[in-house]
């Protein structure tokens, strides 16, 4: 089973709306010096829209395949395979935060060896998924009262890093960490985003879930 995201279907509409304000906003510079403020508003934001246009068109059209043995994730820098016997839990990340509960907009999973993930997975994906994971991260450092401890954590992710007598260095190594501390403040090692997918997060899992129990 082929997963195409819905975000997707806007890349064109938001490229051909940008690129329409583009033009509007270059009429009015060269139109009148008192269109100028306008001008420049419908440039600004017209190049913002194309920008996000043009980066949803480069995403891939499949960004998840399903099968008996496991689900393979397609990213624009790389790919990457999991067994479903490796995968302990499938479900939507909740945190805590000023007393109340937040949904994170995720569908986490959570490995039983993190060793056969950052044994297939390439450095240039890794390298992506650890830029991409960043809100992630700071949603994770709200979680420890204690700032001091985070950050001696954090600092290990440029340390290499043993797992079942296997040892990483460099860019697995940091995913390794990363994946590590995002599973003891937010209970996952991987996370996949709702703009990748094709349903709403709640029927995803449940996909997932069963597909899994198949196995």
């Amino acid at each position: 089973m082929n997963i195409h995201p819905l975000s997707k279907r806007n890349g064109i509409t938001l490229t051909l709306v940008g690129g329409m304000a583009l033009i509007a906003g270059i009429i009015l510079f060269l139109q009148n010096k008192d269109n100028f403020a306008i001008g420049l508003v419908f440039f600004s934001v017209g190049m913002i829209v194309t920008i996000l246009g043009a980066a949803k068109q480069l995403e891939p059209n499949t960004t998840l395949t399903l099968n008996g043995e496991g689900l393979r994730y397609f990213h624009r820098r790389g790919e990457v395979w999991l067994d479903w016997s490796n995968i302990q839990r499938i479900d939507i990340p909740n945190v805590h935060h000023n007393g109340q509960w937040i949904t994170l907009p995720y569908v986490g999973l959570k490995v039983k060896s993190i060793n056969a993930v950052l044994d297939v997975i390439s450095p240039r994906l890794a390298t992506g998924l650890l830029t991409e994971q960043r809100p992630l991260l700071m949603t994770a450092s709200a979680q420890d009262e204690d700032i001091a401890t985070l950050e001696t954590y954090l600092g290990a992710e440029f340390t290499p890093l043993e797992v079942n007598n296997e040892r990483y260095r460099g860019v697995l190594a940091m995913f390794g960490h990363r994946s590590l501390m995002l599973n003891k403040y937010l209970g996952y090692h991987l996370f996949i985003p709702f703009d990748s997918l094709d349903r709403e997060g709640e029927a995803f899992v449940q996909l997932l879930k069963e597909y899994r129990t198949k196995v």
